[in-house]
């Protein structure tokens, strides 16, 4: 179990450092007056353009190198100082994310013969995605303006990398992307198309189920991109609004606004932060599971 952890959490450390740096290029700057949603606005702290594609760091990078950093020092941690028979609390915690990513996540989709190949990429999304959604509700000095603390640094705020459609949408290309390449790899383009459509389907219906499965595949890039993406995004509007509700107000009734706003930081950060990654990994080993064994 050791040899085993070691190699596969290093593996899924890696892929998750990878997965930092993609979405990265695709987040750009966006374009004041209180709105909650300038809390999600993208100010380059440095500015890289490459002719039409902006690579600078911004908040989003920010955040996103974070929780990649977080996961690779938590690896190199513990397995740098070794993996012990009566395991310390961290080891103990690793070997449960291990497990829980392996026989929850990747087993419930992945087929026997994409296990070993593609088990680090769906834990890897899982933590990645996961460590992302849970640090945005921690308050941090990361934020689009400068105010009382000294020294220049910013506010404190809360932000999540997973409420940009970009990085959610760059993570769904990649399992779209992954999922053809299994089956075509398996399969072959002409016997991966073939198992689109169902063997015992009748021969004047088959053009219709395939066009539907076209669509489908397509409709996956949305649902799997959106899911977490407005679920994210609901749920830090809903306390900054509560937030700024106080703010603005004032006043005892003002002050209503705060356990409201305390509900929600609790519910998202406890309930929908892991759901959400749970639910954008189990669902990305299933389309490549069913890509190499198709069900019907």
């Amino acid at each position: 179990m050791s040899d085993l952890l070691r190699s596969w959490w290093v593996r899924i450390a890696l892929a998750t450092s990878a997965l930092a740096l993609l979405p990265a290029a695709a987040l750009g700057a966006e374009g004041e007056d209180f709105d909650p949603s300038l809390e999600f606005k993208l100010e380059p702290y440095v500015p890289i353009e490459l002719g039409p594609i902006d690579l600078s760091i911004n908040k989003a990078v920010v955040y996103l190198l974070l929780s990649s950093f977080i996961i690779c020092a938590g690896a190199i941690f513990v397995v740098r100082g070794g993996l012990k028979m009566r395991p310390t609390r961290a080891q103990n915690f690793v070997e449960i994310l291990y497990e829980f990513s392996e026989e929850q996540v990747a087993k419930q989709g992945l087929s026997a013969r994409t296990m070993k190949t593609w088990f680090p990429f769906v834990a890897a999304l899982f933590l990645f995605i996961g460590v992302n959604n849970i640090i945005s509700f921690v308050p941090l000095p990361i934020s689009h303006e400068v105010g009382a603390f000294p020294w220049g640094i910013p506010d404190l705020g809360l932000y999540a990398a997973t409420a940009n459609i970009n990085v959610t949408l760059t993570l769904t290309i990649l399992v779209f992307v992954a999922t053809h390449y299994v089956g075509i790899k398996y399969h072959g383009v002409g016997g991966y198309l073939k198992t689109w459509v169902p063997h015992g389907a009748p021969g004047p219906i088959r053009p219709v189920i395939f066009v539907i499965e076209v669509l489908s595949q397509l409709l996956r890039l949305v649902s799997l991109s959106v899911r977490l993406f407005a679920n994210l995004l609901a749920g830090h509007l809903l306390i900054i609004i509560c937030a700024g509700f106080t703010i603005l107000v004032g006043s005892f009734i003002g002050v209503v606004a705060i356990p409201i706003a305390a509900f929600f930081w609790i519910f998202e950060w406890v309930l929908v932060a892991g759901l959400q990654a749970f639910v954008f990994a189990l669902l990305s080993g299933i389309y490549i599971g069913y890509a190499a064994d198709p069900p019907h």
